[in-house]
């Protein structure tokens, strides 16, 4: 992809996330990593709605701006986004959004670790509950380090959500994903509570995830085993 359609694409997934809900306001962040090492991410206070190519900002590893419009900078969160490169030489695109489902976990204090869905079974696994971190500071890239070794996305205690993966569509998956399994486990709480997928068929579901070549983390039988 040229730069111009990594930036269209960035746009397309900005205005995504405001249709759906997922942002108010300035909430949510969405980079992605430059084949020469640099990054194209969203600028800090502005409405993901109202986000278009020229507004983008482009930085280097260090946080340095490299390219940006007088008077854009880039996201306070970006810290969070480059733990995630820095941590995950397979990661190209990092999106952070508040999807009502799933944050409403993260508000609640509770993971989404029970294996209930299929899909995401195979997309996810478990998704974790990481610490609390005050937004812009290091404490939020701090929290979610331990985890991203096994972890494609995670919740972010009474903050919202982050996924990653190897290109800005792959991320933006799995954000729909995470959102959409929240919205069913809580149907299914209302319905009597959910039903575990067995060890045996949790191990069939990993073998059609490794035949189907899915790129990213996942925390396999490790999380599901000692959480029984």
């Amino acid at each position: 992809m040229t730069e111009m359609e990594i930036k269209e694409q960035i746009c397309d997934v900005c205005h995504k996330m405001w249709q759906l809900g997922w942002v108010a306001a300035n909430d949510g962040n969405v980079s992605v990593k430059l084949p020469d090492g640099n990054f194209i991410c969203t600028p800090t206070g502005i409405s993901k709605s109202f986000i278009t190519p020229e507004k983008l900002v482009k930085i280097n590893a260090q946080g340095e701006i490299l390219e940006a419009n007088d008077g854009y900078r880039p996201s306070s969160e970006m810290k969070m986004h480059m733990r995630c490169y820095e941590l995950r030489d397979d990661v190209g695109a990092v999106v952070h959004a508040h999807p009502p489902a799933a944050t409403g976990f993260a508000v609640a204090h509770l993971p989404m670790d029970r294996y209930i869905m299929i899909e995401a079974v195979i997309s996810l696994g478990s998704v974790p509950l990481t610490p609390f971190g005050v937004p812009s500071t290091k404490e939020v890239p701090d929290a979610i380090a331990p985890y991203l070794p096994d972890h494609d996305a995670m919740l972010l205690e009474n903050h919202g959500a982050v996924t990653v993966g190897a290109d800005l569509c792959t991320a933006y998956y799995r954000m729909e994903t995470l959102e959409l399994w929240a919205k069913i486990e809580l149907n299914a709480r209302l319905l009597g509570g959910e039903k575990e997928i067995s060890e045996k068929n949790i191990g069939r579901l990993l073998e059609l995830r490794k035949s189907a070549k899915v790129t990213g983390r996942h925390p396999g039988y490790r999380h599901y085993r000692k959480n029984k």
